[in-house]
């Protein structure tokens, strides 16, 4: 298991676009779950950008809320955390699949402005430590480049 010396001195990798497939390849969730169609900057170990675009078919704005629809504060984070469960499944590499990353707490949430239809959310992942199969990130999810929400939070990696 790597830990967050075993890169001291390594120049972090980058790499480029994942793709819905590749996204799909990385983390279990599907329809009506994924709530990350894309994931763009990543730098292995450290960082990476998910993006959610958001559409009024989205099935939760049947009912939240069907006269002004506005994506739940939960989903958000959720994206939050399926972007960062592609970061840390792609930096562990090939070793690691068949693994699960399991949210384990979530914390100083703050939901900022609302993402409705229409709007690309961009939400940017930060990892702030990990010791051994435990990672804490910072989250920031924003559209037209204004934070909408924010949160810190931390994932258990474990098997299915």
């Amino acid at each position: 298991m790597s830990s967050e010396n075993d890169t001291a001195g390594k120049a972090p990798r980058e790499i480029g676009t994942f793709d819905i497939a590749q996204v799909m390849q990385a983390i279990p969730h599907r329809y009506p779950f994924l709530l990350v169609d894309r994931v763009v900057d990543m730098v292995l170990g450290e960082s990476c950008i998910g993006i959610k675009n958001v559409t009024i078919n989205e099935n939760f704005f049947q009912g939240h809320f069907p006269s002004m629809p506005v994506m739940p504060g939960v989903l958000i984070i959720e994206s939050m955390a399926q972007t960062a469960a592609v970061l840390v499944v792609t930096t562990l590499g090939p070793s690691w699949q068949g693994k699960l990353v399991y949210f384990m707490t979530v914390d100083n949430a703050k939901f900022r402005k609302p993402v409705v239809p229409g709007d690309q959310m961009r939400v940017h992942v930060k990892k702030e430590r990990q010791r051994g199969n435990i990672w804490k990130f910072n989250g920031e999810a924003k559209v037209d480049g204004k934070i909408v929400a924010e949160a810190t939070y931390s994932a258990m990696i474990l098997d299915r």
